[in-house]
Parts: structure tokens; C-alpha cells; sequence
């Protein structure tokens, strides 16, 4: 309250905090303008806050930064959308200094208030703004203007809005490379709002000189134009004007820019229609998959899916498939990851015949590379496949290959293994499952890496969910409490965890009969470690099992391991057997 009480003091304060050596104490005093503003009010707000922050010469980013951000949501605290425009001199100061991220921010903020102004105010204030930072001597005013002008230009009247429009072109020929990167980088939003005759006339012209700018930065950003241009004109403006930029961005001398058409294509694509996709897209794509650079055939066959989508089955098949197999034994290791990634999406576009005689030797291929993130990315989409083949074939063909990446000598590859299990369990149905991977299952509960242990136990688990209880009895259950003997302490205490797991899915009775005498069987074990897990699985027992057991068989094995000589294994059964106490009070 004595903030309010004392109307000198917040100003004061923050007058002080801000001219501190201490950076955080500048940076807390920014962040609490609007706490400031409100104690000040709307009108000492306008008049004295706001001029004392255009004058604040900071030399911190951070600060800046702060600042920037604060100010585009100030608009409530000077008093509503007819003062907003005193909001603009601090921003207009924030576009012109030299750090990036601060631009950025004033820019968005800019925009932001300019969103919400009224129109007269727009054309007093935002758009003179706009005229001097456009005009600016140090690039960085210029480089912030272009971002602006999606926000002016609507509201202007006709006069001034041939100005911006000429005013943008001559930012499109500026001497500096930044600045000619930020115009085309905001040509697109800019071109959002022009008349449909000068986006054709003028901004196509403007566009046209970006595309063959002698800095490759400048060229890469008109790529990402091409798209946003090519939904805003006529169809056949757009295969007239953009197609032919596109296929020479797809030959341009620098990677880059063939990097970003890789990446732009598919939007692209959609842009200029089916009809010139065939015709012309395709013998750039087919040329981009074949480049000689591998960041470029990364990008490219990142995309052969979404490619293939808008192609018939016969094109795909014909033209794009031939470049897949190149790509399956490419080189670079991180094209073949990339290609693996998305390939297995290729099935349902090619259907089910070409899938088997073309695609499935590339899989297998690609199951079988030395490298781990190949295989990894080709069995996370195993299931995209059987839609298409079925799981029979699926099982001839692939099912050798799973079985001995389940072998796999990198640890993430026998995870991905895992966590498919269940899912392969369920289209392979019980039977299959039974003869070619229960033994799997098994053999991970040993395994030497413990994410894979513990992925095996909740493996174990989903197993059992899926087949039911009663297979799971038959199964799973006697195999897994045969390991409790195992000579290692660590594979003990994963069939512990597999336990705790199971029981709620196999049920008190199971639970009672076949599970908890092991667990009080384990409660002797030598380890201590594995003891205190015997505490956490009791404690997790409780709520399954009948209270008779409970008292009978849990409470005293407790009892006992909280006299144990360990701290750990005593702090563990008194904590469950507070919870069985809880359990019985509620």
C-alpha cells in the first residue's frame, strides 16, 4: 500500500534501480514496469515514465531486451488504445541498436501495438515511424523497418501506401546484405496486404531481383517466399512467376539455397498445383534427392514421402523410387537415417504389390545398416508396413531381422525393440508370439544395461495386459520368478521391480499364492540393496491383497526388515508399514 500511498516513490526507486551497477537490480526494476505503471496511473505513466525510458541509454542487452518485451503489452497501463501511440519513441530507440534479439522484440512489439491502434493514429504516428526507420543511416533502423510494414500498410491512404511500396523496394536494394535479407525475409507478410494488381506488378518485380541476389543468405530467404507467394497468386500466375524460380533454385550454385528448396518443396508443391509438379517439380526433386552435397540429400529425402503423397503410385514408382534405392546405400550415414525415418510411410502410397517387390528389400537393407539410428527409425515404424502387407509376410520377411536386432550390440537399439514388442505381440497374435519371441522377453530381464531391464519388466507387463492373466500364469509368470535365484543382486532386483508390475495385473489371488512368497523369500537375501526393494514392493502390495495377508505375511516380513542393521532397508520398511497403517485406518 505505501506504494500508492507515496505516488514519488515507485519513480524513484525504479529511477535509482535502473541507474545501478548491479545488472539483475536494472533487469527486476524493468520487469516490474507494469507494477510501476499501475501504482503512477495512466496519466504520470504517459508523462513521466514512458519519456524516462526513451531516454534510458542502457548499454545491457538483457535490459534492453526486458524492456522491449514489457513495453508491447503496455498499451493498458497508458490509458487504452488512444494513447498507445506514446509507446512508439522508446520502441523506435530499441529498433536501432545493434544486438539482434533486442530488434526482434521491439519489432514484435511494434507490431503488436500497431495491431491494435486506430487507424488515424496508425497514419500520425506508426507510419511516419516506419518512413524514418526505413531512412535510417545505421542499417540495423532499416533491417527493423521491414518488419513493419505488413502492419502500416493496410490502414495508409493511397498516396502513402505507393510510397511504402517504393520505399520496401528501394529495402530490397540495399547496400547491405542484412538488410536485404530482412526484406526478403518479411516479403511474404508484406505482400499479404497489397492489392492483388501491384502484387503482381510491383512485388512479383521486387521478388525477382531478391532471386538473383549475388549473396547466397539473401537467395536461401527468397525460397521461403516462393511459398508464401505462390498461395496469394492466381494458379497460373504461380506456374508462370514462382515455378520457374523454383527450378532454378534447385540448380543454384550455392548448397544452401538447394538445402532450403529441399526443405521448402513439398510446400512449394502445393503451391503451383498437381499438373507442374509433374512436369517440372519432379525432375528437380529426382535432382536434389541425387545432390552432391549430403545436407542437401538429407533434407530431401527427409521429405520422399510427403513427395509421393501428391504423385500417382505409377510416378513414384517410376521416377522417385530408383533415387530411394540409391539413398538406402548412400554414403553418408545421416541420408540413410533420414531416408529410414519417413520410408516406411512410402507403403500405403505405393500399395501393397510394390511394397513388397520394391520396398521391402530397402527395409531389410536398411534393418541390417551399421549404423544404430538407421535401424532404430526403420523399426519404430514397423506398423506402417503390416497396414499394408499383413502381418503374415511381414513375418517372413522382417521378422529374422527383429529377432536379431534383439541381439543388437547398441543398448537404444534393443530398447526400440522392446517398446515394439507389445505392439508386434498383438498383431502377430499369441501363438506366433509364443514360438519366436516369449524367449526374447525372458533373455532381457538379464540384460547387461539397466534402461533395458527396466523397459523388459514393463514390457513384461503390457505382455500380460494384452494375452490375459491366464497366459501370462502359463507363460511368463514361472519364468520370471525362476531369476529370483539368479547369482547377481542387480537381476534380483529387476524381478522384484517385474513383480511389483505384475501383481496388479494377475490379481490378488496370483499375487498371494505365486508372487509374494518369493518377495518374502528375497526380504533374506544378503544385499541390502535388494532388500529396501523388497520394502517397496511389499509397500506397493498392500492395496492388492487381502487385509488377512496383509497382517499375516507382509506386516511381519516388515517388521523384521525394520530392525534390519541397514538405515536404508530400515528407513524403506517403516515408511511401508506407515502406509499399510494408513491403509487400514482408511
Amino acid at each position: 500500500m505505501a506504494m500508492i500511498d507515496e505516488p514519488l516513490y515507485p519513480i524513484a526507486i525504479l529511477i535509482d534501480e535502473l541507474k545501478n551497477d548491479d545488472i539483475q537490480l536494472r533487469l527486476n526494476s524493468i520487469r516490474r514496469l507494469s507494477t510501476i505503471a499501475r501504482a503512477l496511473g495512466e496519466e504520470r505513466t504517459r508523462r513521466e515514465l514512458i519519456p524516462f525510458l526513451s531516454e534510458n541509454n542502457d548499454d545491457d542487452d538483457e535490459v534492453l531486451l526486458a524492456m522491449a518485451e514489457e513495453l508491447g503489452v503496455f498499451i493498458p497501463y497508458v490509458g487504452g488504445v488512444e494513447y498507445a501511440n506514446v509507446l512508439l519513441p522508446p520502441l523506435e530507440t530499441l529498433c536501432t541498436v545493434e544486438e539482434t534479439c533486442v530488434r526482434e522484440k521491439a519489432v514484435e512489439s511494434l507490431c503488436r501495438i500497431g495491431s491494435q491502434m486506430r487507424e488515424q493514429d496508425l497514419v500520425e504516428h506508426f507510419i511516419p515511424l516506419v518512413k524514418r526507420l526505413a531512412a535510417g543511416e545505421w542499417f540495423t533502423a532499416r533491417v527493423s523497418s521491414c518488419g513493419l510494414f505488413h502492419v502500416a500498410y493496410p490502414s495508409a491512404p493511397e498516396t502513402i501506401k505507393t510510397e511504402l511500396r517504393a520505399i520496401y523496394g528501394q529495402l530490397c536494394q540495399d547496400d547491405m546484405p542484412m538488410v536485404r535479407r530482412s526484406a526478403a525475409t518479411n516479403l511474404g507478410k508484406f505482400a499479404a496486404t497489397i492489392e492483388p494488381p501491384y502484387l503482381k506488378a510491383e512485388i512479383m518485380s521486387i521478388f525477382e531481383e531478391l532471386t538473383q541476389d549475388d549473396q547466397d543468405s539473401v537467395r536461401l530467404l527468397a525460397v521461403e517466399g516462393c511459398a508464401a507467394l505462390g498461395k496469394l497468386l492466381e494458379p497460373q500466375d504461380c506456374v508462370a512467376r514462382i515455378l520457374p524460380v523454383i527450378v532454378n533454385f534447385s540448380q543454384d550454385k550455392s548448397w544452401r539455397v538447394r538445402y532450403m528448396v529441399a526443405n521448402q518443396l513439398y510446400e512449394l508443391c502445393e503451391a503451383v498445383g498437381p499438373e507442374p509438379t509433374r512436369l517440372d517439380l519432379v525432375p528437380a526433386y529426382v535432382r536434389l534427392l541425387r545432390d552432391n552435397e549430403a545436407e542437401v540429400r538429407i533434407a530431401a529425402a527427409g521429405k520422399v514421402t510427403k513427395f509421393c503423397r501428391i504423385l500417382s503410385p505409377e510416378l513414384a514408382i517410376q521416377h522417385i523410387l530408383p533415387c530411394v534405392k540409391e539413398l538406402s546405400t548412400d554414403s553418408s550415414q545421416h541420408v540413410r537415417s533420414a531416408l529410414a525415418s519417413v520410408i516406411m510411410g512410402m507403403a500405403p502410397v505405393l500399395g501393397k504389390d510394390a511394397t513388397i517387390e520394391q520396398l521391402l528389400p530397402i527395409f531389410l537393407s536398411l534393418l541390417k545398416d551399421e549404423f544404430p539410428d538407421v535401424r532404430l527409425n526403420i523399426i519404430s515404424k514397423l506398423d506402417q508396413v503390416n497396414q499394408v502387407i499383413g502381418i503374415d509376410l511381414l513375418s517372413q520377411s522382417l521378422l529374422p531381422a527383429i529377432v536379431e536386432l534383439a541381439e543388437d550390440r547398441h543398448w537404444r537399439v534393443r530398447l526400440a525393440i522392446i517398446e515394439y514388442i507389445p505392439l508386434l505381440a498383438s498383431q502377430l497374435g499369441v501363438g506366433f508370439f509364443d514360438d519366436k519371441l516369449g524367449a526374447l522377453c525372458m533373455q532381457w530381464l538379464k540384460d547387461k544395461v539397466y534402461s533395458i531391464r527396466d523397459a523388459a519388466a514393463n514390457n513384461v507387463k503390457r505382455l500380460a495386459e494384452e494375452f490375459g492373466p491366464d497366459w501370462a500364469m502359463q507363460h511368463i509368470v514361472p519364468q520370471v520368478l525362476d531369476m529370483i535365484n539368479n547369482p547377481h543382486y542387480l537381476y534380483r532386483m529387476t524381478i522384484l521391480h517385474a513383480i511389483s508390475l505384475l501383481a496388479p495385473v494377475m490379481g490378488p489371488e496370483v499375487t498371494s499364492s505365486k508372487l509374494l512368497p518369493v518377495v518374502v523369500d528375497a526380504s533374506k537375501d544378503r544385499v541390502p540393496n535388494t532388500k529396501f526393494n523388497v520394502a517397496k514392493v511389499l509397500q506397493s502390495l498392500i492395496p492388492i491383497v487381502d487385509q488377512s495377508v496383509v497382517e499375516k505375511t507382509i506386516r511381519p516380513c516388515l517388521a523384521e526388515l525394520s530392525e534390519d542393521p541397514d538405515v536404508d532397508v530400515r528407513f524403506f520398511a517403516t515408511q511401508a508399514l506407515q502406509s499399510s497403517d494408513q491403509v487400514m485406518m482408511s
